[in-house]
């Protein structure tokens, strides 16, 4: 008796260890974000705004940057969710926006590619 609940406490700690973020492979990842964006220390706008410090922060506030209309008047705030819509695909969210990319479908990739951004604080340094 006593292997069988152990055996369904591991089996129900898979699904969890299994969606687990892995900021390793999403920096990987975020070289489908890198020819606009830039993250880390020393990171600087391009062809979009730098993402350090991005979680919570209101959209369309990086100073320096040229946002859509549509962004400025969205009201949102980049939490994990608007992260997750955004990523997936921009322009459902936010008609109207610059940003071109065409959004990552798989959700374990969007894990992946927000816990990379949000492993840096908004000074480019690591948490």
């Amino acid at each position: 008796m006593l292997k069988w609940v152990v055996a369904a406490g591991l089996v129900l700690a898979l699904p969890a260890v299994a969606s687990a973020q892995d900021a390793a492979n999403g920096k990987k990842l975020f070289t489908k974000c890198a020819p606009c964006h830039a993250v880390g220390p020393g990171a600087k706008n391009k062809v979009g705004p730098e993402l350090n410090g991005i979680l919570d922060r209101a959209a369309a506030s990086v100073e320096g940057f040229a946002y859509s209309d549509a962004l400025k008047k969205s009201g949102l705030k980049w939490d994990d969710a608007n992260l997750h819509k955004w990523l997936e695909n921009p322009k459902a969210l936010v008609p109207g926006t610059k940003m071109l990319f065409p959004g990552v479908k798989d959700e374990v990739e969007r894990d992946d590619i927000i816990a990379y951004i949000e492993s840096f604080n908004a000074d480019g340094t690591n948490k």
